[in-house]
């Protein structure tokens, strides 16, 4: 059974940082990453790793977001600094699997940020 399971988020103040980590199991996995979805909105890609560590983000994001990963431990993480409250959305983990099986979700993780 294929998991991802987030951790992190929760209410943060404008300027701040907060780092989201996502733990993968029962693939290999290819592609990682992160999307968000606001209140309202439509889901938005954030920011995509390779297993060769090649990052992608969205141009929201740029130069505050940094994507990283643990290939060994199936590990995804997401540093959001300089955080803004248009970035409040619950964030969601992502994972294609190597081998194409198909794409995983984990549940998402809430992240306000407000004064």
């Amino acid at each position: 059974q294929v998991r991802l399971v987030e951790s992190g988020g929760g209410l943060v103040q404008p300027g701040h940082s907060v780092r989201l980590s996502c733990v993968g199991s029962g693939r290999i996995f290819s592609t990682m990453g992160w999307y968000r979805q606001a209140p309202g909105q439509q889901r938005e890609l954030v920011a995509t790793i390779t297993r060769a560590k090649i990052t992608d983000y969205t141009d929201a994001v740029k130069g505050r977001f940094t994507i990283s990963r643990d290939n060994a431990k199936n590990l995804v993480y997401l540093q959001m600094n300089s955080l803004k409250p248009e970035d409040t959305a619950v964030y969601s983990c992502y994972a294609r699997d190597a081998l194409g099986s198909g794409d995983y979700w984990g549940q998402g993780t809430q992240v306000t940020v407000s004064s």
